[in-house]
């Protein structure tokens, strides 16, 4: 009989029996308590989601100073719906007339809601009419109600839509009104489906969904009463995300777990202590991978844009609550209900150890493990190779902004209303862009203003005038047609020696093309101290933010992780090795993302996609090597590098293979949220974790570390001696693979 074989059958040092069940199950009933508590917030986080772009832009973006002040301005805080109907050959008097009987009827949509005058085209094939909502009003619902009420007064030969912001705004709240439903159905959905054909069990599945869920229970009480108190900021987007990370991450630290659970079952230890020696195996690896994870998310915060920053902490609490339940929880779990959790394929007491190397190791590890030991530096040349054959796709990446219209996939009535304006009015009809100006530099700016490419129409805001606005020359006089009949008493409203000029564009307010009139106009007013804002001035002003915060977090987040690898390992230049392989692989992902963007005709991209996408892969990436390199090092320091790379494969290639292809499947799962950022996103983490898990650990990094030896250690001792023979270990319970 082994050493290892005697300890596990000698009676167990350690607490009481009594101790043994009741420790457990007193951790399952707080655990079940905080699942059941944390359930009902599920709906109260969708309450403190907000989807307003403009409240994420620090209060030192130009856009935001300006947007500060137009409520000031135009007397209100509306977000404008603007209906357009279209009829080919000419609109007709009835046409008008129901667009006038729906105007009348705007103050029954909500408290404070208002309607302008109907706009015909020139071209008498199309009107508009705009519809002031009241800030305080939910936009989805109000542009519901108006559709409704189109459709009933509108005549049904007459097309119709309801755009602008307001629009848009609806859309984004109905393409994330899934997250809380299908996307977390379908995502636990493919978890399931992947971990009863990893584990053949119908009960351990359960036992994992049921502690991941817990996880994400937890993580949403906590982020609630955060954002209820105005510490973090949740929007659709974050919220998505948390869901996905936290079931991906918990799912992953449960399949480490339990592959040393059952290997301590095998060795015939009773399941309390089964459990407890498992978590003492994982407890390392697992608190390093958070660790790395959370540091790598925490960086995030850095970022000027409040959405990006808020992702920050929300996903951390949730990493922190994913292993939590992982190392506390499911162990507890498995305490209770023993090797009835693999039932029907239960570890067998006692069973013969497995060859992990050489001739007479079998299975695909232990082939792969040949395949790299023959030849290191030629596996590891080969997939550097395609790797970087795979980053060639960089050079078609557009990641530098996506019109607003283009945010929500599927039809959108918002969408094809725009396009209708588009082809009657000038592009900004409706959302115009502001101009806050020194009222003393009046002339100056308005020839500014009027002498920039791209700009349609100008006009100073003004409360007296029925139609919120005066339009001005280019020498910033109201013009004489707005000087007579209802406008004749109406002045430009100053406030603190200041105007606001609205400005009509000629391209689409949304359009990549406004943003750069808006760049154009910020050029020209700059010097008589006059600032740009209005809804393309903050898509420019998030775009560009966004962009810079790459610049910024990108770095800061490889020497976070860099750090956190080196007090890991206790090595400098192990550290570099995988965190080269890393982004190396995060290069290959996003190139062959941005081909398949192209393929799928998604060619742009917004700008934070390229962060997101590095902080999850890096991060979530090194994870898979943090996982095989500790129990390297592990073997490392008995067996030698080059046999301890082999025998780390082979143990922990089953689990990180799986745990790769669960976390790919929960973040595909984001695919069913039509929202285009949350597509991307979802295609470069799921390939690249892919691609991480099966090749940059599977080949890449033991081939490295079979050609480098013991100097990838370096500077520990270890990097200074050659191969010893096998030793006792000081643990029996860490010799036994984890499948």
């Amino acid at each position: 009989m082994s050493a290892s074989s005697r300890r596990a059958a000698a009676p167990a040092s350690g607490p009481p029996a009594l101790l043994r069940i009741l420790v457990p199950s007193l951790l399952v009933l707080v655990w079940i308590g905080v699942f059941g508590i944390g359930g009902m917030s599920f709906g109260r986080i969708s309450d403190v989601a907000t989807e307003d772009r403009a409240g994420f832009l620090p209060a030192s973006a130009e856009s935001t100073r300006v947007q500060d002040r137009i409520s000031e301005f135009t007397g209100s805080e509306a977000i404008p719906a603007i209906v357009v109907v279209e009829r080919s050959g000419g609109l007709t008097e009835d046409d008008l007339a129901a667009l006038d009987a729906l105007a009348a009827s705007a103050p029954d949509l909500a408290d404070g809601a208002t309607a302008s005058p109907v706009i015909p085209a020139e071209d008498g094939e199309a009107a508009q009419l705009v519809i002031a909502i009241p800030g305080d009003a939910d936009a989805g619902e109000v542009v519901t109600l108006l559709e409704e009420d189109a459709d009933a007064t509108l005549p049904a030969d007459l097309d119709s839509w309801v755009s602008g912001p307001a629009g848009f705004t609806a859309d984004l709240q109905a393409a994330f009104a899934g997250i809380d439903g299908i996307l977390l159905l379908v995502a636990l959905a493919v978890v399931l489906v992947i971990l009863v054909v990893v584990y053949r069990s119908p009960v351990l599945p359960l036992l994992v969904l049921l502690s991941s869920m817990t996880a994400l229970c937890a993580a949403i009480l906590v982020n609630v009463s955060l954002a209820q108190a105005g510490l973090v900021t949740i929007n659709g987007q974050v919220q998505g995300i948390l869901f996905i990370l936290v079931i991906g991450a918990a799912t992953d630290y449960s399949l480490l777990y339990i592959a040393r659970c059952r290997d301590q079952l095998r060795e015939d230890v009773a399941p309390a202590r089964a459990a407890w020696l498992a978590l003492r195996g994982v407890l390392e690896p697992i608190l390093a991978s958070g660790g790395t994870v959370i540091v790598g998310l925490l960086c995030l915060m850095l970022s000027d844009l409040g959405s990006t920053a808020a992702l920050g902490p929300v996903a951390a609490v949730g990493i922190v609550c994913a292993m939590l339940t992982s190392l506390t929880f499911l162990p507890a779990m498995l305490a209770l209900v023993g090797r009835a959790a693999f039932w029907p394929r239960a570890p067998r007491r006692g069973s013969a150890p497995v060859a992990l190397t050489g001739a007479d190791a079998t299975g695909p590890w232990a082939r792969v493990g040949r395949l790299v030991a023959a030849a290191p530096k030629r596996v590891a040349a080969t997939v550097v190779v395609l790797l970087v054959a795979g980053c060639g796709g960089l050079t078609l990446l557009q990641a530098d902004g996506v019109p607003q219209s283009e945010f929500v996939l599927g039809a959108s009535q918002a969408r094809d209303g725009q396009a209708a304006l588009d082809r009657h009015f000038p592009g900004g009809s409706g959302t115009p862009t502001y101009v806050l100006a020194p009222a003393d530099q009046r002339a100056e700016v308005a020839a500014a203003v009027a002498g920039t490419d791209g700009v349609e129409g100008l006009a100073l805001v003004s409360q007296d005038s029925p139609s919120g606005s005066l339009p001005v020359d280019a020498s910033g006089e109201v013009a004489a047609e707005a000087s007579a009949g209802p406008f004749a008493d109406a002045r430009p409203t100053e406030i603190d020696g200041q105007l606001l000029f609205s400005v009509t564009l000629e391209d689409p307010a949304d359009s990549l093309e406004a943003e750069q009139t808006v760049r154009a106009l910020r050029e020209a007013t700059g010097p008589f101290d006059a600032a740009v804002g209005g809804s393309t001035a903050v898509d420019l002003d998030t775009n560009e933010t966004s962009a810079h915060d790459r610049t910024l977090i990108i770095p800061l987040v490889l020497v976070a992780i860099t750090i956190m690898l080196a007090l890991l390992l206790r090595s400098l230049l192990a550290p570099l090795v995988l965190l080269a392989t890393t982004v190396l692989s995060f290069g290959t992902a996003l190139g062959v993302s941005a081909v398949i963007f192209r393929l799928i005709d998604q060619p742009r991209s917004d700008p934070s996609v390229p962060l997101y996408a590095f902080v999850f892969l890096v991060a979530l990436g090194i994870d898979y090597n943090i996982f095989l390199m500790t129990r390297v090092r592990e073997e490392a320091l008995v067996h030698g590098t080059r046999e301890g790379t082999l025998r780390g494969l082979s143990i922990t290639g089953g689990v990180i293979t799986s745990a790769g292809v669960v976390l790919a499947a929960t973040f595909a799962a984001l695919l069913v949220i039509p929202i285009q950022f949350l597509l991307q996103l979802a295609i470069i983490v799921a390939l690249g974790v892919l691609m991480d898990a099966l090749v940059v650990r599977t080949f890449l990094v033991p081939a490295l570390a079979v050609a480098i030896g013991d100097r990838i250690w370096w500077p520990a001792a270890i990097s200074r001696r050659g191969p010893t023979a096998p030793a006792p270990r000081k643990d029996a319970s860490d010799a036994a693979p984890a499948r």
